[in-house]
């Protein structure tokens, strides 16, 4: 199942973090993609960089009958979170985590549901009520470059 969300750009500055960056539309190896490039700084308490959108609209997306979520991506080597939300979530500082490696050629990764750790809640991934996704650059001193060509579901 294909999915398109509206990426938009999230740093830490919507705590005090000092962090920047921006996403724009590229064509990277013939590929069209939208990239993530920042730098990540932990000045202030900082330390993130995001690019994160909405999956279902306007109510949560089920994907109760799938395996995980599989990504086009290319990036600069470095690793970065692959994060859902859902609707279960009342916290911006809760989600569901896994960490990827954004090597810097096109790939497709294939993380299943079951590798998502829960962050600062108690509550199991609940993939009948995904809300948000996001890729992150975060929690270290770095340059983010990450691209994203494609997102879907597999089975």
């Amino acid at each position: 199942m294909e999915l398109t969300p509206d990426w938009t750009f999230v740093a830490d500055t919507v705590m005090g973090g000092v962090s920047t960056g921006a996403l724009s539309r590229v064509t990277l190896d013939g590929r069209a993609a939208v990239q993530l490039r920042g730098d990540v700084s932990l000045d202030n308490d900082g330390g993130f960089v995001q690019m994160a959108g909405d999956l279902g609209q306007p109510g949560p997306l089920d994907a109760s009958a799938w395996t995980g979520v599989e990504v086009d991506i290319w990036g600069n080597g470095e690793v970065y979170d692959l994060r859902l939300r859902t609707d279960d979530l009342a916290r911006p500082w809760q989600s569901y985590r896994a960490e990827i490696i954004a090597r810097p050629a096109w790939h497709r990764l294939q993380v299943p549901f079951a590798d998502f750790v829960p962050h600062k809640t108690d509550m199991p991934l609940n993939t009948a009520r995904l809300r948000r996704i996001g890729v992150l650059g975060i929690g270290r001193v770095f340059r983010a470059e990450v691209a994203v060509a494609r997102l879907g579901l597999y089975v």
